[in-house]
């Protein structure tokens, strides 16, 4: 399945939107941006290798901020290849794309894989 850049991201800034007005007011100094695919260094970053990264948070979770300030935003990336070879309709697209920002958002509120696992969000 194939879609535009604009409907990829028409549904990554969907996702943004239907979270719960308490989680969208406690981000903080956050950006999500939209990439083809990720570089071998992000790869290596995430401890996939080869396997395959929907997406990559990059940046100083909000419980680890101490004496934190003046400092770039944190980096949210979803990989739009990799969405697109794993999904087979628009509602998969749809839904990987929501999992995928929740699940990096997580990170930045501190929460880890470890903690995903527990929880069931893998």
């Amino acid at each position: 399945m194939i879609i535009s850049r604009s409907v990829f991201e028409r549904l990554v800034v969907q996702a943004l939107d239907d979270l719960p007005e308490e989680f969208l007011a406690a981000l903080d100094n956050v950006d999500v941006v939209i990439e083809r695919e990720p570089t071998r260094e992000q790869r290596l970053a995430a401890g996939v290798g080869g396997g395959t990264l929907f997406g990559l948070y990059e940046g100083v979770p909000q419980t680890e901020r101490e004496g934190y300030g003046f400092v770039l935003p944190d980096k949210i990336t979803i990989f739009k290849g990799p969405i697109m070879r794993y999904a087979r309709t628009h509602a998969e697209i749809r839904e990987i794309v929501r999992d995928t920002v929740i699940h990096e958002l997580a990170h930045h509120f501190g929460i880890s894989d470890e903690r995903l696992r527990e929880l069931g969000r893998y």
